[in-house]
């Protein structure tokens, strides 16, 4: 419940920044722009952005002949999450890693990397399905995109204050400072924001995924393989801009404090508590 207060309170407060930095710029002319271009990006990445996501990554279609226990487990916990069965793809990589996207639940996607079926148990695999068919349960891929167009937007739109500040004569200097103020200090605050919406996001999954499968140590089990597996064979393929979708993130912190809160996922160790404390 405490993730899901997280969720909504830092979506309110990007789209605040947004709407505020629209507002100090342009007026009420400014809040408008800002409102249309923020509907537009946001539909346009949440209906196609999966396809981007796929091609980045090289990922085909799974067979269901190849891969016929994959296809089971993902149709069993489909089942009990109440979903669609998505779709199932595998990425060309060694790398140990998973993720789901897709803009609904008719089109959803899951897909995992060759080297993710080769490192896991089957019961760790089936934890690991189970944490992202929880994403798409949760519909984390719009959540992701809205986070993400917002914060573009407030970066853009810091730009164009920054901008202000030095081509406006007729602003007072303490309109000048504010306006450069907010220009560098708004893209920090919305990256801020950004990355702790999907850490929220990520501690939601692991528990949903745990509850559909009725038990958390099989992904607590996975999670601490792949962290360790992940360092010695990190993921190659694609842009850090999609870190937010796998199971692991490539870039992880260090495990301080201030370091992550510049993370797209919560630390590892922290994760694996939780799921082993965790009571069903």
């Amino acid at each position: 419940m405490l993730n899901h207060f997280k969720t909504a309170f830092f979506l309110a407060l990007l789209s605040a920044i947004v709407l505020g930095i629209g507002y100090l710029i342009g007026g009420s002319a400014g809040l408008t722009i800002g409102l249309i271009i923020a509907v537009a990006m946001n539909f346009g990445m949440l209906f196609f952005s999966h396809k981007l996501v796929l091609w980045m990554y090289k990922a085909k279609e799974a067979p269901k002949a190849r891969y016929p226990a994959l296809h089971t487990m993902v149709e069993e916990i489909a089942k009990t999450a109440g979903i669609p069965k998505p779709k199932v793809y595998i990425v060309p990589s060694d790398a140990p890693n998973a993720f789901a996207t897709g803009p609904n639940y008719k089109n959803s996607i899951v897909a995992c990397t060759q080297g993710i079926l080769d490192l896991l148990s089957k019961d760790e695999l089936k934890g690991v399905l189970a944490h992202e068919l929880a994403h798409i349960k949760n519909r984390d891929m719009l959540i992701s995109t809205i986070a993400a167009t917002i914060a573009s937007i407030i970066s853009y739109a810091a730009f164009m204050a920054r901008f202000a500040a030095f081509t406006d004569d007729e602003r007072g200097n303490n309109s000048i400072i504010g306006l450069i103020l907010i220009g560098i200090l708004a893209p920090i605050a919305a990256m801020l924001i950004q990355m702790a919406i999907s850490r929220a996001r990520e501690y939601i999954a692991d528990e949903t995924g745990a509850r559909f499968i009725r038990n958390p140590l099989p992904l607590a089990n996975a999670l601490a393989k792949l962290e360790s597996e992940s360092k010695r064979k990190p993921l190659r393929l694609g842009t850090e801009s999609t870190n937010h979708l796998f199971i692991v993130n490539p870039f992880r912190g260090t495990g301080r404090a201030f370091v992550n809160l510049f993370t797209t996922h919560p630390p590892m160790d922290l994760r694996i508590k939780r799921l082993r404390e965790m009571k069903l």
